[in-house]
């Protein structure tokens, strides 16, 4: 049922992962003093993107929408569990590869301007929504074996 303690859990993990395309992910300073801004859509100096500075962020992008068009469909599953846990699964190792791919691309980037970097506390976003979809997956497992103690019943 979509009332259900997963879908919250499931609810919260795409907020998390929806925020994530608003916020800063890291502060990284440049050779003359000066500090960018680094999100998804990429690296940023007072407002202005800087895709001649830093490889495209088109990887962080697609991965992003991606985890979002797969909670979505997580949520929507509620009435064929076992395949929802299996995308759920899925979701989690594409959320765990996207926060990989963001420390990965905010060192590259540091490196390329030779300065250093400061994650904001927003890294750790995709870490919390996987664990709240491994909450989730308990969660719809418990239905699972709830509703085949009672089919055996009959």
């Amino acid at each position: 049922m979509i009332q259900r303690i997963q879908t919250v859990y499931l609810l919260i993990a795409e907020i998390l992962i929806g925020i994530l395309f608003f916020v800063p992910l890291a502060g990284i300073s440049g050779q003359n003093a000066s500090i960018y801004r680094f999100d998804i859509k990429g690296l940023s100096l007072d407002g202005i993107l800087k895709s001649d500075i830093a490889s495209g962020s088109m990887p962080l992008i697609l991965v992003w929408a991606a985890s979002m068009m797969l909670i979505v469909v997580c949520i929507f599953m509620y009435k064929n569990r076992k395949q929802q846990i299996r995308f759920s699964i899925i979701t989690i190792f594409i959320l765990l590869g996207f926060g990989s791919l963001i420390f990965y691309s905010v060192l590259s980037t540091a490196t390329i301007l030779s300065g250093g970097h400061s994650f904001r506390i927003f890294i750790v976003f995709p870490v919390i929504a996987a664990i709240l979809i491994y909450m989730a997956i308990r969660a719809i497992s418990k239905d699972e074996r709830l509703v085949r103690s009672i089919d055996r019943i009959r």
